[in-house]
């Protein structure tokens, strides 16, 4: 009791620190930081009044405050995260898919910010649509819905109607419009990665987090800019024109600048509703997720790297449309190469010892460490563990935290060799991202012979149903390529 009630004080008096600064340093990252240790210290407070409640408390009385506890937690940390925008709000997304070692309330909680978080006003909006248009939202479209379709970290979406200048028809558009002073906002929170990264270090003996810490801060920045979005969901939408189940909005050139991007509006279930689908559509959902995914980074050398829950629109036999193209990497040759090899080596030949050449000249792991060549692969090649085999396989939300886990195991010697060089830090985010949102479908299907399909070095004959439909439609757009 005495632990815990001294971990709610320490919380608590950092909270009261970091106000004492606010009120002398009036910027935003003040504000932001204030934020962050309210939010520690309501946590913290009530981690300990519950600790100290339980001492005298019988079983099913502690069973009861300890649901209690994670409910108040919850509600805490959804709310601060929902209305603060930005990063921090981005993290409380990922958290609420990626491990399943969160207790239940917690990830219900955040679950909430995957599609909708709270918006902002109309006026809002429609100050941010006459300043980067040039006119008022009743202006600039037909029509224009004030109430928001769905709200995230970085912008909110808006139902409207343009009409073509050249044919004068009429067509449904989505806008994204971009919060106010959110650029602020995350430039205050990545002002923290910094310290992210050194935390980090005390770790892992072998991390060099400055590589890390760089991509992260210049990826997320990348997503405030709505005409780098525009250029990559355009590039997208081109690579997958005509295919079968994947579809990517069209981009509205005409009615987007750098904090609106006007798309067209898809209609589509969520995820919540795929919840409740049939096994079956499920798993073709799952498996197009899961192609969409290797099938951009194979083939066109680019990597989505936003794979949350309201992201996607559900259409049913395994049709699925892909949103927001904030957060795009591309990847050069040598990086492919790479990536390419690695896979190989893990997965298809089971050669260990060249994969730890692989990941040694690549970066991931310092020469010299003291483990195994099987120690080395079985550390590292926990991403493969899906595609090794030549079997059905079901995913579970269990999978993707015990890669979390065993990742972040400090008490293994290879984690004091290992970092995470530039190119692997958002690869590893959409994998255990696409791997979560597999596990909670609870996908089926032989995916070693799905990944056959996709991997360069095999180009397997298509093995799904879905597989022979992409299959037909890769010859049609690789013949419309040659004849250009």
């Amino acid at each position: 009791m005495r632990r815990a009630t001294a971990l709610g004080a320490a919380v608590a008096a950092i909270g009261g620190f970091a106000a004492l600064a606010a009120r002398h340093r009036h910027n935003v990252r003040a504000r932001r930081n204030l934020d962050v240790a309210r939010l520690g210290a309501r946590v913290g407070t009530t981690y300990a009044s519950t600790a100290a409640r339980k001492v005298f408390a019988s079983a099913e009385r502690r069973i009861e405050l300890d649901r209690e506890r994670e409910l108040k937690t919850a509600e805490a940390i959804s709310e601060r995260l929902g209305n603060m925008k930005g990063a921090l709000m981005k993290l409380g997304q990922m958290a609420s898919y990626v491990d399943e070692g969160l207790p239940g309330p917690l990830r219900e909680a955040l679950a909430q910010l995957q599609s909708n978080a709270p918006p902002m006003s109309a006026d809002l909006a429609a100050g941010v649509i006459e300043r980067e248009l040039g006119a008022p939202p009743d202006r600039v479209f037909v029509e224009w819905d004030p109430e928001p379709l769905a709200s995230a970290s970085i912008g909110q979406v808006h139902r409207a109607v343009v009409a073509d200048p050249a044919t004068g028809l009429e067509r449904a558009v989505a806008v994204k419009v971009q919060y106010p002073g959110v650029g602020d906002s995350i430039a205050a929170d990545l002002s923290n990665a910094d310290l992210l990264g050194a935390l980090l270090k005390q770790g892992f003996g072998g991390l060099d987090p400055a590589e890390m810490v760089g991509e992260i801060k210049a990826r997320i920045t990348d997503e405030l800019d709505y005409r780098l979005e525009a250029r990559n969901q355009a590039v997208f939408a081109e690579h997958y024109r005509g295919h079968p189940f994947i579809h990517v909005p069209e981009v509205l050139t005409s009615h987007s600048t750098s904090r609106v991007l006007t798309t067209e509006l898809v209609s589509g279930h969520s995820w919540s509703d795929l919840l409740t689908w049939s096994q079956d559509e499920r798993d073709l959902a799952g498996e197009a997720l899961f192609r969409f995914v290797f099938r951009s980074l194979y083939g066109m050398h680019l990597f989505n790297g936003d794979p949350h829950p309201g992201n996607y629109l559900f259409h049913g036999d395994g049709r699925v449309t892909f949103l927001d193209f904030g957060l795009v990497k591309r990847f050069d040759d040598s990086e492919m190469s790479t990536f390419i090899a690695m896979a190989r080596a893990a997965a298809y030949d089971h050669d260990g010892p060249a994969f730890r050449r692989i990941i040694e000249q690549a970066g991931m792991l310092q020469p010299g460490c003291p483990a195994s060549d099987d120690e080395i692969g079985e550390y590292f090649s926990q991403f493969y563990e899906s595609v090794r085999a030549d079997a059905p396989v079901t995913w579970s939300g269990e999978y993707a935290s015990r890669i979390v886990r065993h990742t972040f195991d400090r008490s293994s010697p290879i984690s004091q060799y290992a970092t995470v060089p530039k190119a692997f830090v958002f690869i590893q985010r959409i994998n255990l991202g696409l791997y979560a949102l597999l596990g909670e479908l609870r996908a089926s299907g032989n995916y070693r012979r799905i990944a056959e399909e996709l991997w360069p070095f095999v180009q397997g004959p298509p093995s799904t149903e879905l597989g022979r439909r992409e299959a037909d439609w890769l010859s049609r757009h690789r013949a419309g390529l040659a004849a250009r």
